[in-house]
């Protein structure tokens, strides 16, 4: 897992929404110790970078409103409205006692107003009362403080959304400065999530949202990172037998809750709700609307091994499957494959 430091000075600083997580002085900021860096943000399924701080950090964070036709399944095209273009929106990734400043920027081109729910902020609204940016805003001089004490939590992994939640949301992770995670060879970034289409899966075209659909609960696709396919064939998760990984997970929902499932393995720990309970040698965990996870694992034997969501028919009829392909040498003494074939034959008597 790479290294690396955040301490890129800026030129600007235009607040939006300030928060942080402050163990020591709930009430108020601690001292900003260690300078201020830009936040390298990442499109799923890519994860930010471990950073490496010599002291607490001003964290900038800058968002960019973008509405886009996306491709959902082959044929089918959508539009999302997004935090930088992609759904799901970005991973952010900070540490315990940084205070996060996010700068919100809103095309006139988006003719709506928005703004940001952080559930890693304690605030009205997670922040949205200080986020809420009209349509041609690029930046909202409105602020507002937020600390948060997260000194009895070890992991703490939320997802942050607009109201809206059409494809406008993300993962924040706040890293503890005194126990961070142990090191994996691997970490990746996978949200779940329902699209709610008019026509039926699979028909071809420019889909509208179906609000019946969505007050009946009945979603048209359950996808992760957004699309069908959007982690198999060429955009599977890659990684070599022996090897740990990581997955950071969320579950935008709205309705739906997530059965996460790793056919082939299990759990090695399993982070629940993102919080400071773990559960170990777990084989499907729950990961409620809005909620998140994080689950450790390490790769015996080389194969594919699929990610689901249990409730197996979102699987097969619905969109929500990935791959992990692990490469790397056969071990018989782990998973032998198939060892002899013969064809069924009842016994004499009629039974099986």
């Amino acid at each position: 897992m790479k290294t690396i430091s955040c301490l890129k000075p800026l030129s600007f600083v235009v607040p939006l929404l300030l928060f942080a997580s402050c163990a020591k002085n709930p009430s108020g900021l601690e001292p900003i110790t260690g300078g201020t860096c830009v936040a390298q943000l990442t499109d799923a399924p890519n994860v930010p970078p471990h950073v490496d701080e010599s002291g607490q950090q001003k964290v900038i964070v800058n968002l960019v409103v973008h509405k886009v036709v996306k491709q959902i399944a082959p044929g089918v095209t959508y539009k999302f409205w997004t935090f930088g273009g992609n759904v799901p929106g970005k991973f952010i990734r900070v540490t315990q006692g940084d205070l996060v400043e996010v700068h919100l920027s809103n095309p006139a081109s988006s003719m709506m107003p928005h703004s940001i729910d952080f559930h890693a902020c304690s605030g009205p609204g997670g922040g949205a009362e200080a986020s809420f940016t009209a349509p041609g805003t690029p930046l909202s001089f409105r602020s507002e403080q937020c600390t948060q004490d997260f000194s009895s939590i070890t992991v703490p992994l939320r997802r942050f959304p607009c109201t809206s939640q059409n494809g406008m949301y993300g993962l924040i992770y706040v890293e503890p400065r005194d126990h961070p995670l142990l090191h994996v060879d691997h970490e990746f970034y996978v949200m779940q999530s329902t699209i709610y289409t008019t026509g039926k899966y699979g028909d071809t075209g420019l889909q509208q949202f179906d609000m019946d659909k969505a007050l009946a609960e009945q979603p048209t696709y359950v996808v992760y990172n957004g699309s069908v396919g959007s982690m198999i064939g060429p955009k599977a998760l890659h990684v070599k037998d022996g090897e740990t990984v990581r997955l950071f997970v969320g579950n935008i929902g709205p309705n739906l809750p997530s059965a996460f499932h790793l056919i082939g393995l299990q759990f090695d720990n399993a982070y629940v709700e993102g919080g400071s309970l773990v559960n170990h040698y777990v084989q499907t965990t729950l990961i409620p609307p809005g909620g998140a996870t994080i689950v450790e694992f390490k790769v015996l034997v080389p194969g594919t091994y699929h990610i689901v969501d249990h409730a197996i028919f979102r699987t097969f009829n619905q969109g929500a499957m990935g791959d992990i392909v692990a490469t790397g040498a056969e071990d018989s003494a782990i998973y032998s494959h198939q060892q002899k074939y013969e064809n069924y034959t009842p016994d004499s008597t009629g039974g099986q």
